[in-house]
């Protein structure tokens, strides 16, 4: 990280991608990204996740990539080598960033110039807003009564009652536009981001 706070970056371009402490699992074949994660893995080093605003995950000649200005970082939980060009990844979201410049570089990979966003704090999840914890709370209790916590999208310990760590699984599986998510990835406030992410469920919800 350099003196006026900004570091680079390897970028990995998703159609999805990450929160801080959520769960993102990659198949990774094209030998570009077959490098980076290798040396992720080997420098147990993290890599930059960034939403596609234009192009494609997997590139075709002539394709144009554009980025949305807030990222995460993922870093490798669990690493398996299926075949000598397949690698299967679950990572877990890290630091968010804003994504001050980006170019391509060695073997086709981006590099990002970024600029780290703070941490949440810890905020106590309103009361209006705890039936959503309770009911993220019995598909956790459920998976573990059936032996199923492995099969969960979502890394222990549970902080059912942080406002941040709420509104953070709830967006990462609402069927949500990815402008809209990248709003709230960059709000700062977690106690905003949990009324904005609420205000987007369905009704029935």
């Amino acid at each position: 990280m350099s003196s006026d706070g900004s570091d680079t970056l390897s970028l990995f371009p998703l159609s999805h991608g990450v929160f801080p402490d959520g769960q993102l699992r990659l198949q990774i074949f094209e030998p570009r990204y077959l490098d980076l994660i290798k040396r992720c893995h080997r420098n147990q080093a993290p890599f930059g996740v960034v939403w596609l605003k234009q192009g494609r995950e997997v590139q075709t000649p002539g394709d144009s990539l554009d980025f949305y200005a807030t990222g995460c970082l993922a870093h490798i939980r669990s690493y398996t080598e299926v075949q000598p060009a397949l690698l299967q990844i679950i990572c877990q979201g890290g630091l968010r960033f804003d994504l001050l410049s980006s170019s391509v570089g060695s073997y086709g990979v981006w590099q990002g110039q970024v600029s780290y966003l703070p941490a949440d704090t810890e905020q106590a999840v309103p009361a209006v807003h705890q039936i959503h914890a309770d009911r993220l709370g019995r598909a956790i209790a459920q998976a573990q009564d059936l032996g199923m916590e492995d099969r969960l999208p979502w890394f222990a310990p549970y902080r059912l009652d942080d406002a941040g760590w709420l509104a953070n699984r709830y967006a990462e599986v609402l069927p949500l536009e990815s402008a809209l998510k990248v709003a709230l990835l960059a709000e700062t406030d977690p106690l905003l981001r949990l009324d904005q992410v609420m205000q987007a469920l369905p009704p029935s919800s």
